[in-house]
């Protein structure tokens, strides 16, 4: 049913909020300044005012990762838009439901901010939705929410200024979305069989997930899976903490991993994956499954091509095809291998992460290693972990637990710095009922602290950990290797806590241990942004005890 003529810019509001669009982060401009203000006057919904184009797309994909709705920025034209290119390719390769909405400027000839948004949509890896005619803009956007929640590929949406003021009949909100139709595919019975097979014989096999198979809600599956092949169990580092609590949890398998798990992975025959990229973090560049068979189970079959060699690659939703295993596993009368011993048990049961590293915290400076240890004691256990991109990341992805994998994210996907508070705005504002605790090095979080500002502005439960050995941690240690004086990757930053202050957050600086244990009854309640400078030597290798098999010459 059509409603009464209004303009194109109120129709394009309305649409975003009648389908499921509650929150939208963005910057102002002219070509989006009036569906913003009909945006938050005409629907009551809310509008996160970014510092910065970038940061805007960042905290879209920090809110659809912690809330799982869409996430949705908004953005004028020109520079704005290029400004959130690498944002845009983070969640790209993050896979995260995000709709960025941009538009070319009014039509004159040698306009100032004109550029091809098409192009860099493509650059991005995002897909690309242009509006043609005003008539279709409420529907546009509509079909490219839906699609994106299903497919949860980034869309670039063009909405041209030119069209926005034209008066349109308002379509009614009634829709059927694409994410009401979909199902997961059935796995196909050969290949189950296939891969019942390998499983069936494996002697020392480990059973992991991956972030596919916590979305699937596959935990107590893959648990009964495991428990009757006999096998421990293991997580890549999006689905951290996944089996936390059971005996034969092995933790994070890869370059973040255990000694203990390290160890047990380089011992196994086969590795049975659910939902897991198995990128080189997670294989340690391919090492780890060397000289094993690969069962290999995820709903995107393209995700299957990407890893050599796979054995037996099943297409399917990792929680039917665990349930599928058991059922004719337990049918054969199936017996566990003996891979769960004594010895293994007992050294899990007793590991503590202090194990895997000897603290070099002195009377001015932190082990990053350490300071995560007593972090994760002294901070709320309700909490999401948002870290940066760095040499530091291994020390938070390695010592700072969470509750729930669906409350730890990263942004190294594309390999950049600077993507991590922004982001942890988002996720803050996504999950309200939790306090989000974003780990960034101090390169990446002075090129973002400013952002700090909207996390004031919106009084979220936000606490900034910067990790500051003030330097570029990975050039200075590979100058080192090099031979180089590493001095040329030492930076000289201004107080990190004197600015968080000038920004309206709390804020204290830890040089040592008793000044970070003085900050417990401060982080017991959480009203607000928090940011605590650690102090840490640039020379301490935080990955000095974690060699992998590959390292030691295993492989």
């Amino acid at each position: 049913m059509e409603g009464p003529a209004v303009e194109a810019h109120r129709s394009f509001a309305r649409a975003l909020y009648e389908h499921g669009v509650d929150t939208l982060f963005g910057l102002m401009g002219d070509a989006n300044m009036l569906h913003i203000t009909d945006y938050v006057d005409e629907t009551g919904g809310r509008f996160v005012s970014a510092v910065e184009e970038g940061s805007a797309v960042s905290m879209a994909d920090g809110f659809h990762r912690t809330s799982g709705k869409v996430g949705v920025a908004t953005v004028t034209h020109g520079p704005a838009a290029t400004n959130c290119a690498t944002a845009l390719t983070e969640a790209v390769r993050a896979r995260s439901a995000v709709v960025l909405i941009c538009g070319d400027p009014i039509p004159r000839r040698d306009h100032i901010q004109a550029i091809n948004l098409s192009t860099l949509a493509h650059v991005a890896g995002a897909r690309y939705h242009e509006v043609r005619s005003a008539e279709h803009i409420a529907e546009d956007i509509a079909r490219v929410l839906a699609e994106v929640a299903v497919s949860r590929t980034p869309v670039l949406f063009n909405l041209p200024a030119a069209m926005q003021m034209a008066e349109v009949d308002h379509p009614g909100a009634a829709r059927t979305r694409a994410r009401d139709i979909i199902q997961a595919p059935a796995a196909d019975e050969d290949a189950l069989d296939t891969a019942l097979g390998v499983v069936a014989s494996a002697r020392r096999p480990i059973v992991l997930a991956g972030q596919g198979a916590m979305e699937a809600g596959a935990r107590e599956d893959l648990i009964a899976l495991a428990d009757l092949i006999g096998a421990p169990m293991a997580t890549t580092w999006l689905a951290k903490d996944l089996f936390t609590g059971h005996p034969w949890d092995l933790g994070v398998m890869g370059t973040v991993g255990s000694q203990i798990g390290l160890q047990c992975v380089s011992k196994a025959d086969c590795i049975i994956a659910f939902g897991a990229g198995l990128n080189d973090f997670t294989t340690d560049a391919g090492s780890l499954l060397e000289g094993k068979a690969l069962v290999h189970c995820d709903i995107d079959p393209r995700r299957l091509v990407r890893v050599r060699p796979t054995v037996a690659p099943v297409v399917g939703d990792a929680r039917q095809v665990a349930r599928a295993m058991v059922e004719q596993l337990r049918a054969s009368d199936h017996r566990p291998s003996s891979f769960r011993t004594d010895e293994l048990g007992a050294s899990l049961a007793k590991y503590a992460p202090t194990d895997d590293f000897e603290d070099t915290s002195t009377d001015v400076s932190i082990d990053m290693r350490t300071a995560m240890v007593r972090l994760d004691e002294m901070l709320p256990r309700k909490r999401v972990v948002a870290t940066d991109g760095g040499r530091f990341m291994k020390a938070p992805m390695r010592y700072l637990s969470v509750r729930d994998p669906r409350s730890i994210l990263h942004t190294a996907n594309f390999g950049s710095i600077g993507l991590g508070i922004p982001t942890a705005v988002g996720a803050a504002i996504g999950a309200p009922d939790r306090v989000t605790v974003a780990v960034v090095g101090d390169g990446g979080g002075m090129m973002r602290l400013i952002e700090l500002s909207t996390a004031v502005r919106f009084k979220l439960p936000l606490v900034v950990v910067i990790l500051n050995d003030a330097c570029y941690g990975m050039e200075y240690h590979t100058l080192s290797t090099f031979g180089v004086d590493p001095q040329y990757a030492l930076c000289h930053w201004p107080a990190f806590a004197d600015v968080a202050r000038s920004l309206g957050a709390r804020a204290y600086t830890a040089r040592n241990l008793n000044e970070l244990a003085s900050l417990h009854d401060e982080l017991a309640k959480i009203d607000g942004p928090v940011l605590i400078d650690v102090k840490a030597d640039p020379a301490v290798d935080i990955d000095a005890a974690h060699q992998s098999p590959r390292e030691e010459g295993k492989g």
